[in-house]
């Protein structure tokens, strides 16, 4: 007598491709570094300083723009790229990018004010803790064994013959 048993509370669970969780997380980090900018507007007086032609105490010059697209443009980019390179190039690429953006993000509290620490502190954690993941996720990418866990199996042909 067999009995089945549908239990609807287990879920399941499947591996997730490490190349998912890569573009996940490339994903995450850069709508929070777009959102945390745009927050950055909501700040009193904000506003005013960037029709006066600065933002963070730069001045806004077409340089200072391209700097803005390549921080943002390279996250895009890794979303891509985390699906579509192979796994050795994929690897290197996100331990090299992610760790080069560590500084990068706490770079983003230049000029801030102590009133605002806070802020500055949560947004750049968080934004590190996506980057601490995609470093592990890098760094912990399953490898295939160079020797097989068994022997080959023999040629079928030749045993049969005997």
């Amino acid at each position: 007598m067999t009995s089945s048993t549908n239990d609807a509370s287990l879920l399941d669970s499947p591996p997730m491709p490490v190349q998912a969780k890569l573009a996940a997380s490339w994903t995450s980090l850069m709508f929070l570094v777009i959102y945390i900018d745009y927050f950055h507007l909501y700040q009193p007086g904000e506003i005013d300083i960037i029709r006066g032609g600065d933002i963070f105490e730069f001045t806004i010059t077409p340089t200072l723009m391209s700097i803005f697209f390549v921080v943002i443009g390279i996250t895009a980019l890794m979303v891509m790229l985390s699906m579509a390179l192979p796994a050795r190039v994929n690897r290197v690429t996100n331990l090299v990018v992610a760790s080069i953006y560590i500084p990068v993000m706490v770079f983003n509290a230049a000029g801030a004010s102590w009133d605002w620490a806070f802020y500055y502190a949560l947004t750049i954690g968080v934004e590190v803790l996506i980057l601490s993941y995609i470093l592990r996720c890098a760094w912990t990418w399953p490898r295939t064994p160079a020797v097989p866990d068994r022997p080959a199996p023999t040629d079928l042909r030749q045993d049969l013959r005997r």
